[in-house]
């Protein structure tokens, strides 16, 4: 008998990001493997993701980071292998992706049944939209935009939010404001979080454990136990001087450009 491409188990009520001993994960990946060709992505991956967790995930293009998020979010197949996730999830990608010929309201409701313009309404509430829910896509400015792609995300109440570089090509201030926005949320809903992104800073800032991708593998992973909201200090700056070890950064020429303001974030190359 075949078996099914991804599992799914019935998700549980929210729990707080600290998972109780001994709790299922939210994400279990297995020995997972991708080739393209003769390419190998991603090669005996094993992941495990907290219910509530916030975690990020670092790795430099083509490390396969989109590959396992696509696969974690059912956009891709897993075939028969060991691959199990809640059975509502979200994706927030790096563009909005919202549809031009429907106003905001009914973007974020697309495709729920019930009385959906009032949880749309609820959701757009949430991320400071509501005065914006008659409006055209083409109006909003782009934080405006990603702040409906989020709660269009969350609408759906997951249980696993996948986030892919959401805030990349938002400019600083509106992206400050963004990682505040996302933490509220997920403080309020409780989902298991993963984060793509290129940018070390942000990684941090954000999740309770950052992670590497490496050749096809975890190579690292950092867990964050500094206080939220997180200040560049000390020990935020031993994590990222590891971190960018980790990503084959020349780590003091790096801390050197930040000192000449040559760079306000560290983003490793691309």
């Amino acid at each position: 008998m075949a078996k099914t491409a991804i599992r799914t188990r019935t998700d549980p009520s929210p729990v707080s990001s600290a998972a109780p001993a001994g709790a299922a994960p939210a994400v279990r990946v297995r020995d997972f493997h991708r080739r393209f060709g003769d390419v190998t992505v991603l090669d005996r991956l094993n992941l495990d993701i907290a219910q509530g967790e916030f975690v990020a995930l670092l790795g430099r293009s083509g490390s396969g980071k989109t590959t396992l998020l696509r696969t974690l979010a059912g956009l891709d197949s897993a075939g028969d292998q060991d691959v199990t996730v809640p059975t509502a999830r979200a994706v927030v990608f790096q563009e909005p992706r919202l549809l031009p010929w429907k106003n905001i309201w009914r973007n974020v409701a697309l495709g729920l049944p019930g009385d959906v313009r009032s949880r749309a309404e609820a959701a757009l509430t949430e991320v400071g939209l509501s005065h914006r829910m008659d409006a055209w896509p083409a109006t909003l400015s782009g934080g405006e935009a990603q702040r409906a792609a989020l709660a269009r995300a969350l609408v759906r109440e997951p249980r696993l939010l996948l986030l892919d570089e959401p805030f990349a090509s938002l400019d600083a201030l509106t992206r400050i404001k963004m990682h505040g926005l996302v933490l509220s949320l997920w403080r309020a809903h409780a989902p298991a979080v993963l984060l793509v992104t290129h940018d070390v800073d942000e990684a941090i800032s954000l999740a309770d454990r950052v992670l590497v991708l490496e050749k096809g593998r975890i190579a690292a992973e950092e867990r964050i136990d500094l206080p939220r909201p997180r200040e560049v200090g000390a020990g935020f700056q031993a994590i990222r001087r590891r971190l960018l070890g980790h990503l084959g950064v020349d780590v003091a020429h790096a801390e050197a450009s930040r000192a000449t303001g040559e760079s306000a974030l560290i983003a490793f190359p691309q």
